[in-house]
């Protein structure tokens, strides 16, 4: 269930969205510009959203499953990240608000850069970390090349 909802808020439904309001919808948006609002709102706004839920009130699947820590003190560390994650995450579903797009994109670029740096420099790492890894880098790049693209008026 894992890699599903991670292939979906990463890649399938932003990529479906974006084909959807710029193919079929024929919309007057720029298509850098729906990339970054449909990337921000699917990879920040749902995946750090649910994420952040999943983590304040399952903190030990985060705990064990991603970091492999079976210490239930470590649980109250991960609900606060779920906290943190669950604003991240309702700042990204404001991507939907014109305006609301950069702000939103710079603060999960940043995030899941420093999420994958910090999963690519742990050691033994599982397959459940590893696509953890995978998928922070990948939106990362996104929204970098988003973001790169808009503040140069390239969007």
């Amino acid at each position: 269930m894992y890699y599903l909802v991670i292939a979906l808020f990463m890649l399938v439904l932003p990529a479906g969205c974006v084909a959807a309001e710029y193919v079929w919808l024929h919309t007057s948006a720029d298509l850098v510009a729906l990339i970054g609002k449909w990337f921000t709102f699917w990879g920040v706004g749902m995946r750090l959203g649910i994420a952040g839920l999943r983590q304040a009130f399952n903190p030990a699947f985060t705990a064990k499953d991603i970091f492999e820590i079976e210490e239930p003190a470590a649980q109250e560390i991960v609900r606060e990240l779920g906290f943190a994650n669950l604003a991240l995450g309702l700042l990204g579903l404001l991507s939907l608000i014109p305006g609301w797009t950069p702000p939103a994109a710079i603060a999960g670029a940043v995030f899941f850069a420093l999420a994958g740096w910090k999963h690519a420099t742990a050691k033994n790492r599982i397959a459940t970390r590893n696509v953890a890894m995978l998928s922070d880098i990948f939106i990362a790049l996104v929204l970098g090349v988003y973001l790169a693209m808009h503040f140069t008026g390239r969007a």
